[in-house]
């Protein structure tokens, strides 16, 4: 190699810094010649808009498929005999206890309140009527009997009861004087099978403490005369006189 041939130190690097230098310059004249087109703002507001229909379809859809989707599951819910609670009837109470009287016992009440001389139709042709000092009666042929109240016989100060009958073919009629208390409510005739026939009570106005009574009875089976005994029952259904009977 002559001394001619040979390259300086550093002359290469010199030349590829220049070759660089200037075609950066040539770029960037270039690019100053380059005037930058107008933004694409109608197809970007175009774009926005189809994806927020995209996304509206989507939505409905989805809600379309729900609700479908819901009543399917509640009418499965509703007839699926294995999924679906069997509802169990609410457990009768127990009715509350009677108050009434037991069957065959008629219900306590007060007598009949009559006026001085009124006259009671008593049944089977008999009448019946109270005056101030007792009991009148009268039978189906217009004889008539009279029990006073007010005879030293009677304790008006107890309750207590008085009996009258007259028997025959068409049967008997009952009729007497209870006393001796303001409570009577009932009363009661039985025979010696344990018949009972219920009597009807009447009193004066103004609860004088006494009254009257009456009972109309079927003809004896078979001719059977046993008498009658005579209960009164206060107002609560407690016996407060007996009279036994007599043959």
């Amino acid at each position: 190699m002559t001394p001619s041939s040979a390259a300086e130190p550093g002359a290469g690097a010199d030349g590829t810094d220049e070759a660089a230098r200037r075609l950066r310059a040539a770029f960037a004249e270039a690019a100053h010649g380059v005037s930058p087109g107008p933004l694409p703002l109608a197809a970007v507001r175009r774009e926005g808009r189809a994806r927020q229909r995209r996304r509206a379809t989507a939505l409905a859809t989805g809600a379309a498929l729900v609700a479908t989707v819901l009543p399917l599951l509640v009418v499965r819910a509703l007839t699926d005999p294995v999924s679906a609670p069997v509802a169990t009837p609410p457990r009768p109470s127990s009715p509350p206890a009677s108050q009434e009287p037991s069957p065959g016992t008629p219900p306590a009440a007060p007598p009949t309140v009559v006026s001085p001389g009124e006259r009671v139709d008593a049944g089977k042709g008999w009448t019946l009527w109270l005056t101030e000092d007792g009991k009148h009666t009268s039978d189906t042929d217009g004889e008539e009997d009279f029990s006073p109240i007010t005879t030293a016989n009677l304790d008006t100060s107890a309750p207590g009861v008085t009996h009258q009958s007259v028997t025959g073919a068409q049967g008997g009629f009952h009729s007497g004087l209870f006393y001796g208390t303001r409570s009577a409510a009932r009363l009661e005739l039985t025979d010696g099978r344990g018949t009972k026939v219920p009597g009807t009570l009447v009193e004066l106005p103004g609860r004088p403490g006494w009254g009257g009574w009456y009972a109309p009875t079927p003809p004896a089976a078979d001719g059977d005369r046993t008498g009658f005994a005579v209960t009164l029952y206060d107002t609560k259904g407690v016996p407060v006189a007996t009279l036994q009977a007599t043959s």
